[in-house]
């Protein structure tokens, strides 16, 4: 491993927060640390940037999943030595993943991943109101790294991706804020080895590993492994520089990805009305909205329908189109009279003269039994 200066690393996330704005000196942070390398790296660096005053009150959070046996318990125990040698407070918490899984019938990873941010979400109130800040000005930090940026990229090359995706990870989504994401995580492991080598305060397991490896991780039959093992090193092999070139790539992408957002904020305001306080009992897409330029449209749809169907739903793309075909193109973008149609979540998408209407089927029913 090649060495890494201590403060270059942590200059560059503290770059990073300040030059995206992403937090300051009074933003209470809940740090999400599994006991991984990456994790632990993100719990000292951002140590430090509380000393450097880059953030305010930090706590951290663990889940254990339950999905592991004696290995994930003893994640948990190294956990709860690095909050205490770094005198963090932590929140920690078991969740039957499995259990949940079987329970709803979703894929496993996802239940995780839902559950974790929910835990994440509950964890940050408490810090939050400890801190007496709004919750809105908490932030939740994880420790994704430019090697998970471009494992994402290929994962969608190979299944295919909405607008916007092949930026791969964002600096910030919602609370949630990446300020390692220029970082490799061959950088993050040697730092800590580093801290160990000078003498600063480390964590280690009963093994005396600095960190907590999880075998799953090499499972190839895994999406994501697969891609990290399998992929990612052959393109490395083409351009050793790849996680560098392929950020600034995906970095580019995403400044045109928020420039056609900030588009889509101005076409939402304009041409679409929700049916009530909020979207869950629908929308109205104005009769003009088909007039738009395309690509413009098929984002307002994926957004109206991400705020209709939830934020973590997976909106389908057979549902957007379902939408956008309610205009008629060939007559310069008029609502279809007449047009239906049933789409995910037992949506219905209708058309008039007035516009194009999507709302619960059952809310469509009942409209069409009065009428």
């Amino acid at each position: 491993m090649a060495a890494v200066q201590t403060e270059t690393l942590v200059d560059r996330a503290a770059a990073v927060l300040s030059a995206r704005r992403l937090a300051d000196a009074d933003t209470p942070a809940m740090l999400m640390v599994s006991g991984g390398s990456d994790s632990t790296a993100l719990a000292y660096i951002a140590c430090e940037l509380r000393e450097r005053g880059a953030l305010g009150q930090l706590a951290m959070l663990h889940v254990n999943h339950r999905l592991r046996g004696e290995d994930a318990d003893e994640d948990a125990r190294f956990v709860a030595q690095l909050a205490e040698l770094l005198d963090v407070p932590l929140f920690s918490c078991e969740i039957d993943i499995a259990g949940e899984a079987q329970r709803t019938g979703e894929n496993v990873e996802a239940v995780a991943r839902r559950e974790r941010y929910l835990a994440a979400n509950e964890a940050l109130e408490s810090l939050c109101l400890h801190a007496a800040t709004p919750l809105a000005d908490g932030r939740i930090l994880t420790a994704h790294t430019a090697d998970d940026r471009v494992e994402s990229f290929y994962m969608r090359s190979i299944v295919g991706t909405g607008p916007g995706g092949f930026r791969a990870m964002k600096y910030r989504n919602g609370p949630v804020v990446r300020p390692l994401l220029d970082a490799s995580r061959e950088e993050l492991r040697a730092y800590i080895a580093e801290r160990e080598r000078d003498g600063a305060p480390v964590a280690c397991d009963d093994a005396g590993c600095l960190w907590r490896e999880d075998a799953t991780n090499a499972h190839t039959d895994r999406f994501r492994a697969y891609v990290r093992h399998e992929i990612v090193p052959r393109a490395k092999e083409r351009n050793p520089q790849l996680l560098e070139v392929l950020g600034r790539t995906m970095n580019l992408i995403a400044d045109e990805d928020d420039m056609l957002e900030d588009m889509v904020d101005g076409l939402m305001a304009g041409h679409v009305e929700a049916l009530g306080d909020e979207y869950d009992a629908g929308c109205v897409l104005a009769p003009a909205f088909g007039a738009e330029p395309l690509p413009l449209r098929r984002r307002a749809v994926m957004r109206a329908l991400q705020l209709m169907l939830g934020r973590d739903a997976r909106v389908e793309t057979a549902s957007v189109e379902a939408v956008l075909a309610a205009f008629d193109d060939e007559a310069g973008g008029k609502p279809r009279s007449g047009y239906v149609a049933n789409i995910q979540g037992d949506l219905a998408v209708s058309a008039n003269k007035r516009g194009v209407r999507i709302e619960p089927m059952s809310a469509y029913r009942a409209r069409r039994k009065r009428g």
